[in-house]
């Protein structure tokens, strides 16, 4: 039966990924950033001067740094650890300079989904706001169909799948380093995601707020001693990235088209721009400056700091090293790598930061899917609790599951979530380029941005009452 399954999953990968989504997606990255003028190069230190506003929230919404860190905890997690690792050792070196290309076009993506989130959240019945893609699709587009499409497959991908991948990664990294038998940390993972999850979304925003960037740091820290402890072999590493990318220098397993195949997919699967997963806690912060835009300038932070910052410092361990590739898979590798360059101690600290990233990943994975579920109006006591427990029970599966299966199964639901996301926020790209314009028209003429939906008649009507207001201000 498990050959079976195998095989099925093979199947579905090397259709959607191989036929579909890979073109999709890097197809959609390059629209979006040459339509918006390269805003992720031109405006890149917006970003920040965005992010130094965004710890303000009112009652409605959590801050717009809150959702920044709810939507990193999403993909800070194993992507950057283990999926880094699985790209290296299936696509050689190269695989990570392709995974800077995903990313760097994937900021364009991201600032899109982000805005249009914003422009058509809703107000729940707690008086909170809520929204994503399944929401956009609803009220911009008119197909309330392509939402519930949507939402099915974000909560099979993230409610469950995904979540399953995150407890595999942990339970692997305590067994590695501590001996602890995997069933005992599926148990405790199972029990303290329980503890915050039935919290709801200001649990789940306020513990990330402070586990993410303590957890984010720490391991940078530590990539940047390793860094300076190879300096000289730096160039040289550099180098060999950029030839294997190419086809120049032999990679690991399979030259130029194993390398790009399998940075796209890790690169996806850990910034997830473009996946339509971020949107979902994009939507749910009131923003500052008080435009829909300003949360595409946020959320661009998110996909730079999680591949261009986190998932660099994994490569830099594994490749200066000099540890075998082959000797290792998934977080194993990295582990390896750590104890050869600082000593025994680091695959402790690994497991530790392991254990944050891909927690912090279950729990803002679950609002996602929570988020979804309430769209398809089943948010009613009894349903979310039964969701709640079936969320659990997938993370002691995952802890107990085999990698690859696990990884693969992961890689079909995201696929699919994707290609429905890319066809929504394509077909709505006009919007948000004409929200983009006018953030940035109000900026030069030196004034605070500030949606107004009368300058939008195309879209006055599908604005949820109450979250902008009849001018378009809160």
């Amino acid at each position: 039966m498990q050959e079976i399954a195998n095989q099925v999953v093979d199947l579905l990968n090397g259709l959607i990924w191989g036929k579909i989504l890979i073109w999709l997606l890097a197809g959609a990255g390059v629209y979006f950033t040459l339509r918006l003028g390269l805003i992720q190069i031109r405006h890149f230190g917006h970003v920040f001067s965005v992010l130094r506003g965004s710890r303000h929230g009112d009652s409605s919404g959590i801050s717009s740094f809150q959702a920044l860190c709810t939507s990193l905890a999403a993909r800070v997690g194993t992507g950057n650890i283990a999926g880094v690792a699985v790209a290296i050792t299936l696509g050689g070196p190269g695989a990570i300079f392709w995974m800077w290309v995903i990313a760097l076009v994937g900021m364009a993506t991201a600032f899109v989904e982000a805005t249009l989130a914003q422009v058509f959240k809703i107000r729940d019945d707690k008086g909170q706001f809520r929204g994503g893609p399944a929401y956009y699709m609803e009220r911009g587009l008119g197909a309330r169909w392509m939402g519930v499409l949507f939402s099915i497959f974000l909560i099979i991908a993230f409610g469950f799948v995904f979540n399953s991948v995150q407890a595999n990664t942990i339970s692997g990294a305590m067994q590695g380093a501590f001996g602890i038998d995997t069933w005992i940390t599926g148990v405790a993972v199972m029990l303290l995601t329980g503890l915050i999850i039935f919290g709801g979304l200001r649990s789940i925003a306020r513990f990330s707020e402070l586990a993410v960037p303590f957890m984010a740091v720490a391991y940078l820290l530590m990539a940047v001693a390793v860094i300076l402890m190879n300096l000289g072999e730096l160039p040289g590493v550099l180098a060999t990235i950029v030839k294997s990318a190419f086809g120049l220098e032999e990679a690991a397993a399979g030259g130029l088209g194993a390398a790009i195949l399998n940075g796209f997919k890790r690169g996806l699967f850990s910034n997830e721009a473009g996946m339509g997963s971020a949107p979902n806690a994009a939507a749910s912060a009131t923003p500052y400056p008080p435009h829909p835009a300003s949360q595409g300038y946020v959320q661009m932070a998110g996909v730079f700091i999680d591949t261009l910052l986190i998932c660099t410092a994994s490569a830099a361990i594994i490749l200066l090293s000099g540890v075998p590739v082959g000797e290792a898979q998934g977080a194993a590798l990295v582990q390896n790598a750590l104890t050869a360059e600082v000593g025994g101690w680091a695959r402790y600290f690994l497991a530790v930061v392991i254990l944050f990233f891909a927690f912090t990943s279950i729990v803002a994975n679950y609002f996602y899917a929570e988020n979804c579920l309430v769209f398809l109006e089943h948010n009613h006591p009894a349903g979310l609790l039964i969701f709640r427990l079936l969320v659990l029970a997938m993370v002691m599966f995952g802890s107990l599951a085999s990698l690859p299966f696990v990884w693969n199964l992961a890689d079909v639901s995201m696929g699919l979530m994707a290609i429905t996301n890319l066809v929504a926020i394509l077909l709505l790209s006009g919007l948000a380029l004409k929200l983009a314009r006018d953030y940035n028209e109000q900026r030069k003429a030196g004034q605070l941005p500030t949606f107004d939906a009368r300058r939008y008649p195309e879209i006055r009507g599908k604005i949820a009452p109450g979250v902008w207001g009849g001018d378009g201000k809160r």
